[in-house]
């Protein structure tokens, strides 16, 4: 499930319910954002810690940079760590055009070059590691991390197909036959009972957002990253399974994998000692 975030006196607590049914419960001191940048005449927020070569953390969906505290405190004694909110999240406004892949990995090359950053070292999780893959594709990068990162798509079941089309057809058919209100009505717990809980908290900018990046498959882009990448994955990731990680290794010719026994959909916090000693022998921090 997506977490569920909670602040409390500068406390930031990240509840989230592990693949066999225990909640997990991680907890720090909220980071205040204090640096903006402009992207296509939207204001969007990230923080910097540390000193050094740079590493940029991209968040995934539903989250904020808030999810990598633990990361910046690891990374920032030894690298200039660059969390950023990605636009609609977090502190940075949202777009006003429907945005895709490509348009959130131009905010992040904005952010590159307005900070004069030279070959970043990238680390993604699941939406974030969409715009790391194809950041890194086309930009000259030291290192990737993905973690339980998005990128191929997934395959879809008849029974998929059967759901997403009969919902077109009630949108199309119930204003008429029972009258716009009503209709809307239906249409509304249809969606929020089929839905997932990201679409279903998002604003509708933003779940036009969702549909379009969720569908976007970045395999075609895979081979052009010549960076090494570290993939770590949880083994029991339901939203980008473990099938996903061993696609992306065979795609890109200088990946190597490491999966977290037991771990879902963010094995950096619930296999946390794992991921500190992963990041440490990756980025070779002493």
């Amino acid at each position: 499930m997506a977490p569920i975030f909670l602040f409390y006196e500068r406390q930031l607590f990240v509840i989230f319910r592990t693949f066999n049914g225990c909640d997990y419960i991680f907890f720090t001191t909220f980071a205040i954002m204090d640096k903006r940048y402009s992207y296509d005449d939207i204001e969007l927020a990230y923080r910097i810690e540390g000193e050094g070569d740079t590493v940029l953390l991209l968040h995934g969906w539903g989250c904020d940079c808030n999810i990598w505290q633990p990361t910046i405190e690891l990374l920032s004694a030894s690298y200039r760590v660059i969390a950023v909110d990605f636009a609609g999240f977090g502190h940075s406004a949202e777009p006003t055009t429907v945005w895709g892949v490509e348009e959130y990995t131009r905010s992040i090359e904005a952010l590159v070059k307005e900070l004069g950053i030279v070959r970043p070292t990238l680390v993604g999780h699941s939406f974030g590691g969409r715009v790391s893959i194809l950041y890194a594709s086309r930009n000259d990068v030291e290192r990737v991390v993905l973690t339980d990162a998005a990128g191929v798509k997934p395959r879809r079941t008849v029974g998929y197909y059967y759901k997403v089309y009969t919902f077109k057809l009630m949108k199309c058919l119930l204003p008429v036959l029972i009258g716009r209100q009503k209709a809307q009505m239906l249409i509304d717990q249809r969606r929020a009972a089929s839905g997932s809980s990201d679409y279903n908290r998002a604003t509708p900018m933003m779940r036009a957002i969702l549909s379009k990046c969720v569908n976007e498959d970045l395999c075609h882009v895979m081979p052009k990253v010549k960076a090494p990448v570290l993939l770590f994955w949880g083994s029991v990731d339901t939203a980008t399974p473990l099938a996903d990680a061993h696609k992306m290794q065979r795609l890109m010719s200088n990946a190597g994998l490491v999966v977290a026994e037991g771990a879902g959909h963010f094995a950096m916090l619930e296999q946390a000692e794992l991921w500190r000693a992963s990041l440490k022998s990756f980025l070779k921090i002493e």
